[in-house]
């Protein structure tokens, strides 16, 4: 496992553990992504060296006299809610805006909340930024992956929203949940930095818009270079609190809890390529929060743990026989699944995912 320097060159990072919460967490169908020590993470690279400082000087912190007051977009999702719950435990942080849809009843220390919707162009989205010392962004739709054009206008058109109010407001910093799936295909034998080619899979709905949104904040650093923009770019994000709402996205509304579980699944379909990373989401929050409060952190971040998944490491892990699928039969599966709407994840994504880099 690797991390990088302060400096930006790569060291061998030894792995941490606790027992107990360093076990591997419930995700869907299997036991398979490690949760690691809180804030020193041994396969996020890159993110913590160059946000923490160097040897003995303290890290720059972004915050006044008042505190740091923080707006975060989609704040009732898979990272929304992990990234709320970090930011409300900081000490520096005075105030967290959570902006979502509807207004969850869940209420953490210094959190208020407002009913959004980005994709709407009456909503204030400066007036909501207003006095804030930065916004993350990650308000994202997945569906309805049938209709393209409505995930357009939420994900590219409401972000483009997010980014004009970020520079009418005058926020200090913006902070961007970007992907793995922004990057051009690669490499699935060694890992990619962030300088990869971010023109995404063109015929994935997903990887085009996260490709497109990278272009658009190419224009606003250009246009507005006096405000920090960080792109984090995650693989997968997985916690056990958000199982149900990632079973819902990746298989769909009628495929039951029960039939997910590990003991229950009689063989592992091992398909060539479909090797890809993982982070447990709480992870990623943490690295949300340093590139918040580290006034020198900006440009891209890749989030990934080692090691990547693959069909080897998840029979290991659950004792499940292995059988070789040929990827044109595992592609012809999900086209037809997806055809009859009995799967949310479409053949497009399933060809992107295939040629994702590792990072």
């Amino acid at each position: 496992m690797w991390s990088l320097s302060p400096r930006g060159d790569r060291r061998p990072h030894p792995p941490q553990s606790r027992p107990g919460r360093d076990s591997p967490v419930a995700v869907g169908a299997s036991h398979v992504f490690p949760r690691c020590r809180r804030g020193v993470h041994a396969g996020a690279r890159g993110v913590l060296g160059r946000f923490r400082g160097t040897g003995g000087r303290e890290e720059r912190k972004v915050s006044s006299a008042a505190g740091t007051r923080v707006v975060v977009t989609g704040a009732t999702g898979n990272v929304g809610t992990s990234v709320v719950r970090v930011l409300s435990e900081e000490p520096e942080v005075v105030s967290v805006r959570g902006l979502a849809r509807r207004v969850p009843e869940w209420s953490p220390p210094r959190t208020e909340w407002s009913a959004v919707d980005l994709a709407s162009e009456r909503s204030d989205l400066a007036g909501e930024f207003a006095g804030a010392d930065a916004v993350i962004h990650l308000a994202w739709a997945f569906q309805p992956t049938h209709d393209p054009a409505t995930t357009w206008r939420t994900n590219v058109l409401g972000s483009m929203r997010v980014f004009d109010a970020v520079a009418e407001a005058g926020v200090p910093a913006l902070v961007h949940a970007s992907s793995v799936g922004a990057y051009s295909p690669g490499p699935k034998d060694h890992a990619v930095d962030e300088s990869w080619p971010t023109h995404g899979w063109p015929d994935a709905a997903y990887c085009r818009e996260k490709a497109y949104l990278e272009r658009a904040l190419d224009t606003f650093e250009r246009d507005h270079p006096g405000t920090r923009v960080v792109r984090m770019r995650p693989a997968f994000l997985f916690k056990r609190e958000s199982a149900s709402e990632q079973r819902r996205i990746f298989g769909g509304r009628y495929l039951p809890g029960q039939l997910v579980r590990p003991d229950l699944l009689p063989v592992l379909p091992d398909i060539p390529g479909l090797r890809v990373q993982a982070l447990h989401t709480d992870d990623a929050a943490h690295a949300y929060r340093l590139a918040v409060l580290s006034a020198g952190a900006r440009g891209a971040f890749n989030l990934a743990a080692e090691p990547a998944v693959d069909a080897e490491l998840l029979g290991g892990m659950l004792g499940t026989r292995r059988i070789r699928l040929p990827r044109t039969a595992a592609r012809s599966a999900v086209a037809a699944a997806w055809g009859l709407r009995l799967l949310p994840a479409s053949p497009h994504l399933f060809d992107a995912v295939l040629r994702l880099p590792l990072m």
